[in-house]
């Protein structure tokens, strides 16, 4: 019985799927306030336009170990000017093994960086109260959304039907 559940719980490939976390750590960081004094001095409101970009990598380390980095980049401007920018590259050590070849794809370019989003964020609003203005709060991203997109960007585009004449 209890061979049957693991070999259920391994999918296609018949084995345990195993996805542990093994450590997260801070790859890069980088803060900028290229005008703090002036927007410090200036009594403009708080009313910042903040700008998200998003890039993962994976690799494989050895056997059953992957690295994956989350790289997130945050530019907050004030009045068109730039307030501040910060830069995070938040990666973590992952066991993944017993997944078909295609749901490594998913694990490694949605679920995993879904893991590491709220420590980056963390450090991503640290840095902005540290660096003296507001707390920023990065708003919860659909990873699997992003997922998709890309997947959907990567299939080859259909040939536009030609045109026959009878």
């Amino acid at each position: 019985m209890a061979e049957e559940t693991e070999a259920a719980a391994g999918g296609e490939t018949g084995k345990t799927q195993v996805y542990r976390i093994q450590k997260v750590y801070i790859k890069d960081v980088s803060f900028e306030t290229p005008r703090s004094t002036e927007i410090f001095t200036e009594q403009a409101q708080w009313a910042p336009e903040v700008k998200v970009q998003l890039n993962t990598e994976s690799r494989n380390i050895k056997d059953d170990i992957y690295e994956c980095t989350l790289m997130i980049t945050v530019t907050v401007d004030l009045a068109g000017k730039s307030a501040y920018l910060t830069e995070v590259k938040q990666a973590g050590l992952f066991t993944i093994s017993g997944f078909a070849e295609g749901e490594m794809g998913h694990l490694l370019g949605s679920y995993t960086p879904s893991v590491l989003f709220p420590f980056a964020r963390e450090v991503i609003s640290d840095l902005a109260v540290k660096g003296g203005f507001p707390q920023l709060l990065l708003d919860p991203i659909n990873f699997d959304a992003l997922y998709a997109q890309h997947m959907e960007s990567k299939k080859p585009q259909a040939a536009p039907a030609s045109e026959t004449q009878h």
